[in-house]
């Protein structure tokens, strides 16, 4: 840009009118640049020193956290409205129900526990069995139901918890139905049966699977996307509440919109025939402590979910989702984001075109990577 203006300049007025005031303006602007970088870092190494400073830091010089911070009290406050609606808190049973099987599987098992949580637990049953419309939620409900059924055969007698038992025992069978053939509590793993994957075999997997810019003009079935997704709800989170969703845009229209936003999609984004946000939830979590479980475990579940992809004979690139306040404002109004949903990442998918080149990207040494105790 530099080089243009100085050409035109060349090629319109004299050197000695505009040119030397043309140096001296960009050498001006160099100086202040400087000077302002230096005054940013003083900042920034000044009010790092401290708590107390960094908090200050962050209330009068800089909004970084203003979305975050606003996004973890609605979520806070939408977990406690929950509490007390008509509709049920998924999330407070999946976590109560975890607990309780964390519970039934230790090693020794307590005669008493759960006394704390367990009549919550029981409550927020009922109440999500009297608005269950779903098969999915029945599974979840079966789930919480077996799990149930399984501690109050197992746990001792305590006031609190001989309540709770009561009113369990008195509505079962007639609260859900009940598949008697299988259980949905803890269990033992066969490891007996030797796994059709093996080490190597996962290994190529991993070393074949690339971030695939290029795609092949093919329509991309949604059964196969599916079924990825399925393997990706299999991945661990944290109080098995899985505090995401999938967001699957195939529209090629949504597609370009979305595609564009991230700071790193230039110059490829035209050939998504896929695009899939991960947003996290924070109403999931009652505690700012939890705020960063929706990136730990929506990142644990598009990792296997790409695995998937790859086995289907898909492929796909992960995106980083920049936190900058104008892009996160255009993602709200593309997705219909509620104040609590954050976009954890983006990832494309297609057909890959074996015309398209993959980066190298050298991997770090395994003792880089890995220490000891």
């Amino acid at each position: 840009m530099q080089g243009k203006i100085k050409f035109y300049i060349k090629n319109s007025f004299s050197e000695d009118s505009l040119v030397y005031p043309l140096k001296a303006f960009l050498a001006f602007k160099k100086l202040r640049d400087g000077a302002l970088k230096s005054i940013e870092i003083y900042l920034v190494r000044f009010f790092s020193s401290s708590k107390f400073l960094t908090s200050i830091y962050y209330l009068l010089l800089s909004k970084s956290f203003k979305r975050e911070q606003y996004a973890c009290l609605i979520g806070r406050m939408r977990y406690y409205d929950s509490l007390h609606s008509k509709e049920s808190n998924s999330y407070l049973l999946r976590r109560n129900t975890h607990r309780l099987e964390k519970g039934l599987l230790m090693r020794p098992r307590r005669d008493i526990f759960a006394a704390g949580y367990i009549a919550e637990t029981v409550d927020c049953f009922f109440e999500s069995v009297n608005q269950n419309n779903s098969s999915q939620n029945l599974e979840e409900l079966k789930w919480a139901n077996d799990v149930l059924s399984e501690y109050f055969d197992v746990v001792g007698s305590q006031p609190g918890i001989d309540k709770a038992r009561a009113k369990f025992k008195s509505a079962l069978g007639a609260s859900i139905d009940v598949n008697e053939s299988l259980k949905f509590i803890p269990y033992k793993r066969d490891s007996s049966v030797p796994l059709s994957v093996s080490y190597e075999s996962f290994l190529s997997l991993s070393q074949r699977r690339r971030s695939v810019r290029w795609y092949l003009s093919k329509p991309v079935p949604r059964d196969l996307i599916d079924k990825a997704v399925k393997v990706a709800s299999l991945s661990p989170s944290a109080c098995n509440r899985q505090p995401f969703e999938f967001r699957i845009f195939d529209d090629p229209d949504l597609v370009q919109k979305i595609s564009v936003l991230p700071m790193g999609t230039k110059g490829f984004s035209h050939n998504f025939p896929v695009v899939v946000v991960v947003v996290g939830k924070l109403s999931a979590y009652f505690s700012e402590r939890d705020r960063h479980i929706i990136y730990i475990d929506g990142s644990l579940a598009a990792m296997s979910f790409m695995y998937g992809l790859e086995t289907l004979g898909l492929s796909s690139c992960p995106i980083n989702w920049p936190d900058v306040e104008p892009l996160e404002r255009k993602m709200d109004k593309l997705l219909k984001l509620e104040p609590d949903e954050r976009p954890v990442m983006l990832i494309s998918v297609g057909y890959p075109d074996p015309e398209g080149m993959v980066a190298f990207s050298q991997k770090k040494s395994l003792e880089k990577v890995r220490r000891y105790n």
